[in-house]
């Protein structure tokens, strides 16, 4: 069995969004901090990690979605390593609310191991596998899929440019993983007023459009200055559901720095409930749009 560890989170005010809500990047924030909780408890708390000149970066998040959190929840985040490859480690979270035992969330992050000079791949040695599996390491974890590849964006995909500010960055200098998120929904946002559909039309309609699911894949590091293009187009549009896919390339020499694609589900604002994609919503997302 692996060590098995919870952490409880109390919703401040300002994690939550317009809609009351509690943010999706906020979720990874909670999962992070967890994270970071569970290896401390392990004995592998940053000072030790430090001292190894190791550090754990994410390389790839998936997250669903399952009902929303609210100013004043209480989440529990229950995590646990899936499992260990070389220089990897694949990590599950389930999130809680600790009141109802209601499932808000659900996720896998893959970590990769690195040197903290060089960020170069370290091999994961065995004291820490045994430490996170005190009854022995799983004789093999679950396959890696590779990112879907997404559909080639249509002639009006949407772009918006975006330098890395100092408040994007974490203590590894570098933009945190959930940041990225940030980057992701801000263009959705941005693409969806250019299409005709700013937030204060869909509140206006008591409409809104929510994440059941993001995949994001952490290619490169982005560091302060750089300038940044988040490009996104939207594929396989349905009754109420929706892809959304995302690309940010590093301006300066076109470096590919990280892609996501997310599940929207269009839902009424008051109920929560999904609800169907009006059909001018889908005419004037045509031109970003690709079957």
């Amino acid at each position: 069995m692996p060590h098995i560890h919870e952490r409880a989170f109390v919703v401040r005010h300002y994690e939550c969004d317009a809609y009351g809500h509690v943010n999706h990047a906020n979720y990874l924030r909670y999962m992070q901090e967890a994270a970071y909780s569970a290896s401390a408890a392990a004995g592998y708390d940053m000072q030790r990690l430090f001292a190894m000149n190791r550090i754990w970066l994410v390389r790839e998040t998936d997250i669903t979605y399952h009902e929303p959190l609210v100013y004043g929840d209480t989440v529990v985040v229950k995590t646990y390593v899936q499992d260990f490859r070389r220089v990897r480690s694949r990590r599950a979270y389930e999130l809680r609310k600790a009141v109802s035992g209601a499932m808000v969330a659900t996720a896998t992050t893959d970590w990769v191991f690195l040197d903290r000079e060089t960020h170069r791949p370290a091999t994961i040695p065995d004291e820490i596998t045994q430490a996170f599996f005190p009854e022995g390491v799983p004789a093999s974890g679950k396959r890696r899929d590779h990112f879907p590849e997404p559909p080639a964006p249509p002639p009006d995909v949407f772009t918006m440019q975006r330098m890395v500010e100092w408040r994007d960055l974490d203590p590894a200098q570098h933009v945190n993983n959930s940041n990225y998120l940030v980057y992701l929904e801000e263009a959705g946002v941005r693409a969806a007023a250019v299409h005709g559909w700013p937030m204060s039309r869909l509140l206006a309609e008591n409409m809104g459009v929510v994440a059941r699911n993001y995949r994001i894949d952490y290619v490169q590091q982005a560091l302060f200055g750089d300038e940044l293009a988040v490009a996104t187009w939207v594929s396989d549009m349905k009754r109420s559901t929706a892809l959304r896919h995302y690309t940010i390339h590093r301006i300066e020499d076109g470096a590919l720095m990280a892609q996501a694609r997310a599940l929207w589900v269009c839902v009424f604002l008051d109920s929560g409930k999904p609800r169907r994609i009006p059909a001018d919503f889908s005419a004037d997302f045509a031109p970003n749009s690709v079957t």
